[in-house]
């Protein structure tokens, strides 16, 4: 019990950071990739992530970049996991459904009280009905992915033994991963 517990709550925090990461990643990439100059990411284990972007010539592209790439950069890595066959695929498939799972819970609450991303996105004339569809469909997907790994985590009928290394392993990178975030994070990465 330990050991799933161990599994679980490092796994979650472990999630909670990358997909800040990754989501500042994809605001990262569609600000480059559409003239915007990146000023600032801030990155921090206990704030809400942000990129600031001046100028943003492209506010669209660089918005939608943030959620789209947060959710589809994880679910490749996941699916290249299980391509190659490596035995902790389960734990980038969770990975990857906690990132659509937040990435759509952002933007689908956001379309009944926008804030952040769906704020802006509301702002640049984006309907609030886009916002709903994008959550509907990223949390379905990424509950779908957790359904398919729940048995590692030993949950369901098909349930497995915790595996103790991972458990560890896990542990042991979200213990360095948080380091990181704060190092990072009290300065913010700048260009």
């Amino acid at each position: 019990m330990r050991d799933r517990i161990l599994l679980i709550v490092s796994l979650l925090w472990v999630s909670w950071l990358g997909m800040m990461l990754v989501h500042e990643g994809g605001h990262v990439l569609g600000a480059i990739s559409s003239g915007g100059v990146v000023q600032r990411v801030i990155w921090h284990p206990l704030v809400l992530s942000r990129t600031d972007v001046s100028p943003n010539p492209h506010p669209l592209i660089e918005v939608w970049a943030g959620p789209i790439i947060g959710c589809v950069a994880p679910g490749i890595a996941a699916g290249l996991a299980w391509l190659l066959r490596l035995k902790t695929a389960y734990l980038v498939t969770a990975f990857a459904g906690f990132c659509w799972l937040a990435n759509g819970a952002y933007l689908g609450c956001g379309a009944i009280d926008p804030i952040g991303d769906a704020k802006q996105l509301v702002t640049l004339g984006v309907p609030r009905w886009v916002l709903a569809v994008f959550g509907f469909i990223t949390v379905a997907a990424g509950l779908w992915m957790w359904d398919r790994v729940s048995g590692r985590f030993g949950f369901g009928r098909h349930a497995t033994a915790i595996d103790r290394r991972h458990a560890k392993w896990v542990a042991a990178f979200s213990i360095v991963f948080t380091f990181a975030a704060l190092l990072l994070g009290n300065r913010g990465i700048s260009p």
